[in-house]
Formats: structure tokens, C-alpha cells, sequence
């Protein structure tokens, strides 16, 4: 596992650079699953606007204006947050040795970050004079909905990041009770549900307010959303941030972090009881601990079946053998199905399906109703070898994702079903010019 990408570098390259501790190897890979997402979505909107399915807003702007107070203080914030910290875990002793935990508390070089603010808001200053003119005048802008992808994605990433949050913290009550103000402010600790529920919340204002159909950007993003998924599993996987399976106890890990299949005197039972504590913590009790039996078949290698999760960014488990690194020396004592990896493939393959089937829909809404069905499906199996937090009501154990994932198969089929009665209004120039039903 590789937690941030100075390790990656370091065993990969032989490269030993400091400064890459600070990007942590999950958001590394959300961040590129995000600009990969919103690549996708301008290459589909600019088709869609081609075909005539969506249309411009003219926006009068003011050109030649003088920087504006507010722009200076919103520039100087972002520099001082980005001198306070970024540059702080350089310069503050000891910062590197956990950067993370740097990043998350209330540290930082104030030097640095009065330095660094004053060079923004002065940038922000020296841009908007270059091109003020003596006397500022109104100017007519046409901007398609490709053009508001940057502010989408935005959008996206600060409401996706706080309902992630705030759905995991609702999975797990007990936790966020017990340290209401750590959890909220870990860097771990998100679900994928959650942050997808209140960023199409978020953006659903954001085209209300622009005068975009919500449903035709629905259909353009769907392929987007799956890619955006599958490689999102990809930083779950490298960094071991706790998104894994259940244990499956056809295997058992050695003091190295390798895996093997069990034999009598090296078995499930022996090394769970070993590690009760461990265990327990985790679970509540010994017998509520979940796990599978599943050798590996047709030739297929072991850790497809059972992997320790070795130096996972969570620290999880036990210590590893003859570990150097400075942290980030622990493994699972019983390996656990790699679900994100299953995610991977399963997903980034169901992006190539709605990748080559796009251009057929035809009927809005379509399109986002199969995205809906695909993905529903997908998490729905993917949960019965997963850990997770479950809820007990009428006999029933399911999950939160088994729950909001059969609410969204359900809801691409009724989508899908009734899509051709929905009434998606078209903009032009910001006047209503026809309704498709």
C-alpha cells in the first residue's frame, strides 16, 4: 500500500522526495477521477450542444473594471490558507513525519501564509488593472453549459466532500458521538452515496439558477459518473484507506503481509482468537465478525481472492515484520476480500458500456435512468462481501449503501419507464422558446 505518494515514488523510483508526503495517494486519485469526469462531460456536452439539445445564455458583464475589494480579500484568503498550510508543512519542524495530521489541525507558518495571501490578492490586483480600461463598458457574453463545467466540478467537489462526511458520520453514530469535532474534520471517513446525493442536490440548484435542464446534463454526465467511481476505487485500493472487504477465511496473512491459504495449525479460528482485541474493538464482539471461505480458481493468482492491506493509510491491524517506513507499519492479521479492486474493474468496464451506448438514447433521461440501474446493481452485490455498518429493522440487516442503492435501481427504472412524459424545458437566451415531453 502506498498511503501518500512519497512511498510510491520511493519504492517504485527509488526516489526519496519529502514534499510528495503531503499528497495523500486517495486524493490524488479522486482529484484526477474529478478533471477525468469533467473531461468527459464537455466532450458530451459540446456533442449534445452540436445536436441542438442544449443552448447558450446571453449574460451582460462589465469589461475593464478595477479589482474589486472583495475579489482581493476572497484572493488573500485563498493565498493565506495556502501559504498557512501547504507551505507550513515545510516549514514547521516535524510536519513532514505526519502531513496529514499537519494539514487537518490548527498549525500553520503565519509568516508564510501573510506572505503568500498578499502575493494572491496583489496577482488578483495586477491582472484586473493590466485590462481596465478608462472608461469600464457592458459587453454581451454567450456561455454554453460546456463552459460552466469548471464551476460544476467545483460545485461538485465541496458538496460531494461534505455529504460524504456527513453520510458517513450517519453510518456510524456511535463514532462521530463519541468525537463529534475529530470525525467531522478526519481526512477519512467518506461515502460514496453521500457525497453523490448532496453534490446532484447542489448542482440542481446551480442549473436552476443558469436555466439548465437538470436531466439533459443528467445524460451527459452518466458515463463521467461511472469512470469518476471506478477510478475513485483505484485510490481505495492503493492507499488501503479501510474500504474493504469482508475477511475471507480460506486464508491467513503471515508476519509480512503476504497471504496464504489456511492449514490446520495456522487457521481462521486460531489467529482470530489471537487477535480478539483487534477484533473486538472493531466489531463489538468476536461473533459478529463477518467472513467467507473462497479458494482461488481458474489460476487465478491469491491476492485477487484475500489481500492484508499492508502499510494501509488507516494503520489498521497488526504491526508487519521488519517494517522501516516511519509510520504506516501495520497489516490486517486476516486478509479480506479486495472489493475496490472488484470496483475497478467491475466499474471502469460499465464506463466503456454507457461510453458506446450514449449516442442511442434518444428520449431524455434515459440515458441517466441505465447510469442509475448499472451503478445500483453493482454496489447492491458488491455489499454482501463488504464491511459495513448495518441497520436492524423488520428482520432485515441491510447496509446503508444496500438501502440507497435499491432506492436507486428502483428509481432508474420508474426514470427510465417514464422518461418520455417528463417535460424538460429548453433556454435560449435566457427565454423559454419550447418544452419536449
Amino acid at each position: 500500500m502506498y498511503p501518500n505518494l512519497y512511498y510510491l515514488f520511493k519504492d517504485l523510483f527509488g526516489l526519496s522526495l519529502p514534499a510528495l508526503k503531503i499528497i495523500n495517494t486517495f486524493g490524488f486519485c479522486v482529484a484526477i477521477s474529478f478533471l477525468g469526469c469533467a473531461w468527459l462531460l464537455i466532450k458530451e456536452l459540446k456533442r449534445r450542444q452540436a445536436l441542438g439539445l442544449f443552448t447558450y445564455k446571453e449574460v451582460t458583464i462589465t469589461a475593464g473594471e478595477p479589482a474589486h475589494a472583495v475579489e482581493l480579500i476572497i484572493n488573500f484568503i485563498l493565498g493565506f490558507l495556502l501559504g498557512y498550510k501547504i507551505l507550513g508543512v515545510f516549514i514547521i519542524k516535524g510536519a513532514l513525519n505526519d502531513p496529514q495530521e499537519f494539514i487537518f489541525s490548527s498549525r500553520g507558518s503565519l509568516p508564510a501564509g501573510i506572505l503568500v495571501g498578499l502575493f494572491f490578492a496583489g496577482l488578483k490586483w495586477w491582472e484586473k488593472n493590466k485590462k481596465k480600461l478608462l472608461q469600464p463598458e457592458k459587453r454581451i457574453i454567450r456561455i454554453w453549459p460546456s463552459d460552466r463545467v469548471g464551476d460544476m466540478t467545483v460545485i461538485a467537489a465541496v458538496a460531494g466532500f461534505a455529504g460524504a462526511k456527513l453520510f458517513d458520520n450517519f453510518e456510524n453514530w456511535d463514532r462521530f458521538i463519541a468525537n463529534p469535532i475529530a470525525n467531522l474534520f478526519s481526512p477519512s471517513g467518506l461515502t460514496f452515496y453521500g457525497g453523490l446525493i448532496v453534490a446532484a442536490l447542489a448542482l440542481w440548484y446551480y442549473f436552476r439558477k443558469n436555466q439548465i435542464s437538470f436531466i439533459k446534463v443528467a445524460d451527459a454526465i452518466a458515463p463521467g459518473l461511472m469512470f469518476a467511481y471506478g477510478w475513485g476505487r483505484a485510490g481505495c485500493q492503493v492507499a488501503g484507506d479501510g474500504d474493504w472487504g469482508i475477511i475471507n477465511s480460506a486464508y491467513t496473512s503471515n508476519a509480512n503481509g503476504g497471504v496464504q491459504l489456511a492449514d490446520n495449525t495456522n487457521n481462521f479460528s486460531t489467529i482470530l482468537n489471537g487477535n480478539a482485541g483487534f477484533y473486538t474493538n472493531q466489531f463489538g464482539s468476536l461473533a459478529n465478525v463477518q467472513h467467507a471461505s473462497v479458494k482461488p480458481f481458474f489460476g487465478l493468482p491469491d491476492w485477487l481472492f484475500a489481500y492484508s492491506y499492508p502499510h494501509n493509510v488507516n494503520n489498521e491491524g497488526i504491526p508487519l515484520f521488519g517494517c522501516t517506513w516511519d509510520y504506516y507499519c501495520n497489516h490486517l492479521p486476516l486478509p479480506v476480500f479486495p472489493t475496490p479492486l472488484y470496483e475497478i474493474v467491475v466499474c471502469l468496464g460499465l464506463f466503456g458500456v454507457l461510453w458506446s451506448i450514449r449516442k442511442k438514447f434518444i428520449v431524455p433521461g434515459r440515458m441517466f435512468a441505465v447510469y442509475l440501474i448499472m451503478n445500483g446493481v453493482e454496489r447492491f452485490l458488491i455489499e454482501h462481501i463488504r464491511v459495513n455498518t448495518q441497520y436492524h429493522f423488520l428482520g432485515l440487516n441491510p447496509t446503508q449503501a444496500e438501502i440507497i442503492s435499491l432506492c436507486l435501481i428502483i428509481s432508474g427504472v420508474l426514470l427510465y419507464i417514464y422518461a418520455p412524459r417528463l417535460k424538460t424545458t429548453t433556454f435560449n437566451q435566457g427565454q423559454v422558446v419550447h418544452q419536449d415531453i
